[in-house]
């Protein structure tokens, strides 16, 4: 289940498409082979069924829906928002779904608060905190901000996974919070990712794709982690398979390349790992 705003995510030009944390991360699982849930709020007129096909989505109405621009130079994302959605609050879960095995809470703008820690305490429990390490200006800027709260949630949660982007590459941020997480992953783009696990780190080399559109690729890689981590207890078993997926992930625009299992299990036999790559 995932817990957290979809966007609309406005295209160059006109239109746009269905995105957001909850949205990559629900069909990844999906697609993983699970059943899905997602809370999250929007327009009653807002069309999911399409993007979210087979999910079981519970709405909570709002007049917007959170809406972000992105734009790329490079590796480098520029992010606006200009449009939010109501705020989630635990009286919003449908009662069924407190028993939900592995829970993502996957806040973009601020729409979980602290009063969801605690709320699910038979699941796996994940979070990718960006909602909570950003805020923007009056034209919808996004910029970083400290996470405030970080040791009050991860102290509550299983699993930390977050891009060393979200903290503009600081070390010290790193080292800080993943010492607080009972089990933490900092994803690195082309450079796979680092797993934190019982006083232990070890890094997982990102494996050969096509670049496409990155967009989502760490919302894939946590989905995959926490369903691969489900599976088999173990987090340096569950890196590969995340990495794996996430490799799928960028090679089509938006949602259209999230890999099934099979896939997966095939590129984890067959593909080649990235040993080393020019910088742009």
């Amino acid at each position: 289940m995932a817990i957290g705003h979809v966007t609309k995510d406005l295209l160059p030009g006109n239109g746009y498409t269905i995105g957001g944390t909850a949205t990559y991360a629900s069909l990844t699982a999906q697609r993983l082979g699970s059943t899905v849930g997602v809370l999250t709020s929007a327009p009653v007129d807002l069309d999911l069924s399409t993007a979210l096909r087979g999910i079981d989505v519970h709405i909570v109405p709002s007049a917007d829906a959170t809406t972000f621009l992105n734009t790329y130079q490079g590796q480098e994302r520029r992010q606006f928002v200009h449009g939010l959605a109501k705020p989630l609050m635990p009286p919003h879960l449908p009662v069924s779904w407190k028993r939900a095995p592995i829970v993502l809470l996957c806040p973009l703008v601020g729409e979980l608060g602290l009063d969801w820690l605690g709320a699910f305490r038979k699941s796996l429990v994940g979070v990718t905190p960006q909602g909570w390490m950003r805020e923007w200006d009056a034209q919808g800027l996004v910029k970083q901000k400290p996470w405030a709260e970080a040791q009050q949630i991860l102290s509550d949660v299983d699993v930390l996974v977050f891009s060393e982007q979200d903290v503009a590459g600081d070390a010290g941020i790193i080292r800080q919070y993943t010492r607080m997480a009972r089990i933490a992953v900092v994803t690195r783009g082309w450079r796979g990712a680092t797993v934190f696990w019982n006083g232990d780190s070890r890094d997982f080399p990102a494996f050969q794709a096509r670049e496409v559109d990155p967009t989502g690729a760490g919302d894939v890689f946590a989905a995959a982690f926490l369903v691969r981590l489900q599976e088999t207890g173990d987090p340096f078993l569950a890196a590969p398979f995340a990495n794996c997926a996430a490799s799928f992930a960028i090679e089509g625009p938006g949602t259209t390349t999230i890999p099934t299992r099979r896939q997966v299990e095939e590129r984890l036999q067959t593909g080649q790992y990235i040993t080393e790559r020019a910088e742009p």
